[in-house]
């Protein structure tokens, strides 16, 4: 790195960094907000259908972080991995916007699937790579700030992007996240003189007995225990989405003497994100600690587990509602798409830093590739409940939330066992 920052502050290839993933953010999910719409209305596509691809790409995009954290970490390096595939990525959307077909559909959500997918784990593993080894607070704060600018590129895209698919073409409103993604390119490009790199392992020499090996595994072993039952968290919470926004379709949206779209009202979470962050990591964790409670990732992500119960529970309540014959106002949504985002910030945001910090240094974007494989198979196991269609109504946010239950107590237990295991580096002040 050709730049270095004084402890506490970051280095200047973060801003670099930061912006880039804003605005690659801005590109998916602006692309996202009207996909399902785009194969209904344009392609003639039926509806479960259009659910049922949109399952099948968001599966592949959070499934391919394994490929690229192997590419990388093994041959590539982050950097050039990053580079490559987000010129993919951009190649996907030009071919949304300009071959309107089926086969333009399939190219073009394979081409973003691969780029997305591939760049999620180096990006991550990338921005703490650029952080001083000995500072740990500094490592928190930058996944804070790096899950801000997600949401902050997600806000604006879900925005904006519906209404140019709206109120223009559909070329427009895939085109648009298009040259966006070329921005989130140029950026990353332009702070190339700034970055640290870690070499791959086909580029470092390793003595022909890895010693490390034993410890490395056990580390990867220990880290899996954690991410297993996050997989539920997963399957709750992209259902503001699904379950969710249909929720909303039969609510009373009038605000103000405007009528919200039912697809609006899910930019509620990343909004709350984006204040719920600040707030936690500037007064919230801080209090804790002069109260004498140590806030550790472990801590931080049990909490949150337990939080997302309460989600659904106050979906369930506002679904009894409904099926009681009221029409409740959407303003009924708010506290469940709070204790949504309350357990996005305590279980998300600080997954990226446990997963970094946790990882042995050579793996670091495997790790990051695990975690991402987390949202896939909860992704897959939100869709196979809903083709098997055995839960409606109440009964299916109470068996969500009984899931999430579940996986908390069995979170918690594992939170409580992992610093006794034989550590990692850093791994006991982890817990």
């Amino acid at each position: 790195m050709s730049a270095t920052a004084a402890k506490g502050r970051y280095p200047p290839s973060i801003k670099f960094l930061a912006w880039n993933e804003a605005a690659e953010r801005f590109s998916y999910y602006g692309m996202t907000s009207i996909l399902s719409l785009y194969m209904a209305r344009n392609l003639n596509v039926p509806e479960h259908r259009s659910i049922a691809y949109f399952q099948v790409f968001t599966f592949a995009v959070y499934f391919m972080p394994l490929v690229g954290a192997a590419i990388a970490d093994a041959f590539l390096g982050r950097y050039r991995v990053i580079l490559w595939l987000s010129l993919g990525y951009v190649a996907g959307h030009a071919t949304l916007a300009f071959w309107d077909s089926g086969w333009g559909l399939a190219v073009g959500l394979g081409l973003i699937a691969v780029g997305a997918g591939g760049i999620k784990p180096c990006a991550s593993a990338f921005a703490g790579d650029q952080i001083p080894a000995n500072d740990r607070g500094l490592l928190a704060r930058l996944y804070d700030l790096y899950y801000w600018m997600i949401n902050l590129g997600s806000t604006a895209g879900t925005l904006l992007i519906p209404l140019f698919f709206d109120r223009v073409s559909p070329r427009v409103a895939f085109g648009v996240p298009g040259l966006v993604m070329a921005v989130a390119l140029a950026i990353f490009w332009v702070g190339r003189g700034t970055y640290r790199h870690v070499p791959p392992a086909i580029e470092r020499r390793r003595s022909p007995v890895a010693a490390d090996e034993p410890a490395a595994g056990g580390a990867l072993l220990r880290i899996l225990a954690v991410f297993a039952p996050v997989s539920a968290f997963w399957a709750l919470f992209f259902q503001y989405a699904s379950s969710w926004t249909l929720q909303a379709d039969r609510m009373n949206r009038e605000v103000l003497g405007f009528r919200l779209a039912a697809g609006q009202v899910q930019t509620l979470d990343a909004v709350l994100v984006l204040v719920l962050i600040p707030l936690f990591a500037v007064e919230i964790y801080p209090a804790l600690e002069r109260a004498g409670l140590r806030v550790t990732p472990l801590r931080k992500m049990t909490a949150g587990m337990f939080v997302m119960v309460l989600s659904f529970v106050a979906a369930a309540m506002v679904e009894q509602a409904l099926l009681a014959g009221d029409r409740p106002h959407v303003a009924w949504q708010v506290p469940q798409y709070l204790f949504l985002a309350v357990g996005e910030v305590l279980v998300s945001v600080t997954a990226l830093e446990f997963a970094y910090s946790q990882a042995p240094p050579r793996l670091k974007s495997l790790v990051m590739g695990l975690w991402y494989l987390t949202v896939a198979s909860g992704s897959l196991l939100t869709a196979v409940v809903a083709w098997l269609n055995r839960f409606q109504g109440v009964a299916y946010y109470a068996f969500f939330a009984a899931l999430m239950l579940a996986a908390a107590v069995v979170f918690a237990l594992v939170a409580w066992w992992y610093p006794v295991a034989p550590a990692a580096p850093q791994a006991r002040e982890a817990a």
